[in-house]
């Protein structure tokens, strides 16, 4: 197998603009199938979904292709897949239904290393619950967050724990199959934000032992909304606020309102085109978007290694980013520098490597970085070395007060 990285940029329009992009972790570029398939969608007779007319046959064919795809994508049961919003309203709506189950007493763990959207939710729905919330730190100096961080903060009374397979943040990989092990030991759910991680490596919910597991088909290379994968028998056993007449059905007794058809059909365009990085080869698309991952991962990890390299020559940068499993996301501060101000001037020069704590707020306040979070560099499968290049010669502009003033 080998990866075809021209042919690839070349199917992405919004490369032509001639930015090199670093702020794939906030979203990806979308290639022309995906393009296409929503302007198909939107072409052909549609309305809501049934059996008679043309326009329900095209609404309900685009919902059941891309429940199976996305199952494909994440080793899940086309049964247990759940569309919505965004991961951060999924979140929110089982976060509602599942704390009606608790009550005072009982508890529920969150990681500091989280986005805001798989911590702030289940505090929420904590307290309007009168639950305990646990948090279980990571190590700022090396990023790490590991199962006996979690295992200190179980107890008989946990009922949910909250962790993200990837951060969004520095990169950390936690060992999610670990996690869940000993969270279901004491009898609890494991939900797993996977927004993050589905953009960089093959994803085994089953393998992973996630209960729920989310994600958002823009970070990898799709259209903006979530998606959450489930068992269906676990889905059969909650009663979500819903309207009267909606469908009482696992798993559309979670979608509120009519789906956005034009985005789901997207959303199999894209796992279709990250399939097809895999080359003509035979096999499932399961297998396939296996062979595709193993590519994107030697890619990116090839990647990283020459942005750590580069900027390990760069007086003044400190990576954040060190965990020994992590994705190729890189947070970086300049020493005697605001970020933000490096953020401006490299997108003077078409880099786009955006500052901030990208909502993961209690991670970047765990660094001692406070609201402020630092530089992220997040390469993405369409990222070149050209675009590497371009990136740390910015920042070396950047430290540079000469070309700084002049530049």
């Amino acid at each position: 197998m080998t990866y075809d990285l021209t042919a690839l940029r070349a199917q992405v329009p919004a490369l032509a603009a001639g930015t090199a992009h670093f702020d794939g972790p906030g979203g990806t570029q979308t290639p022309l199938p995906v393009i296409e398939a929503i302007g198909a969608a939107l072409s052909r007779p549609l309305s809501n979904r049934g059996e008679r007319l043309p326009g329900e046959r095209n609404a309900d064919t685009v919902v059941v292709e891309s429940r199976r795809a996305m199952a494909d994508l994440l080793g899940a049961d086309p049964a247990g897949i759940v569309f919505g919003r965004s991961a951060t309203q999924l979140t929110y709506d089982f976060a509602r239904t599942l704390a009606d189950g608790w009550s005072p007493g009982d508890e529920v763990v969150v990681t500091r290393l989280d986005h805001d959207a798989n911590i702030r939710p289940w505090v929420q729905a904590a307290e309007r619950a009168g639950a305990t919330v646990r948090r279980a730190d990571f190590d700022p100096d090396t990023g790490e967050l590991t199962a006996d961080d979690i295992r200190a903060q179980l107890s008989e009374r946990t009922r949910l724990v909250a962790v993200t397979a990837a951060s969004n943040l520095i990169g950390t990989i936690p060992p999610v199959a670990e996690i869940a092990r000993i969270v279901h030991e004491t009898g609890a759910l494991l939900y797993v934000d996977g927004v993050h991680y589905t953009a960089h490596a093959a994803v085994d919910v089953e393998a992973l032992g996630a209960d729920f597991f989310v994600c958002s088909p823009y970070k990898f290379l799709g259209p903006h909304h979530g998606v959450l994968a489930a068992r269906p028998e676990l889905l059969q056993t909650l009663r979500p606020d819903k309207l009267l007449p909606s469908s009482d059905a696992v798993p559309e007794r979670f979608e509120l309102g009519t789906l956005p058809y034009e985005f789901l059909a997207g959303t199999r365009a894209a796992v279709d085109f990250l399939a097809g990085l895999a080359g003509q080869r035979g096999g499932s698309r399961r297998e396939r978007l296996g062979r595709a991952f193993e590519l994107i991962e030697e890619h990116e990890a090839r990647l990283r290694g020459r942005l750590e390299k580069g900027l390990a020559a760069l007086d003044g940068v400190t990576v954040r980013s060190r965990a020994a499993r992590r994705t190729p996301t890189l947070l970086i501060t300049l020493d005697g520098h605001r970020t933000e101000d490096a953020h401006r001037f490299l997108a003077e020069r078409g880099v786009h490597a955006p500052s901030g704590s990208f909502y993961a707020l209690e991670a970047s306040r765990h660094l001692g970085l406070g609201d402020t979070g630092g530089l992220r560099v997040g390469p993405a499968p369409y990222t070149d070395d050209d675009d590497v290049d371009r990136l740390l010669a910015g920042l070396a502009d950047f430290l540079d007060p000469t070309a700084r003033t002049h530049g």
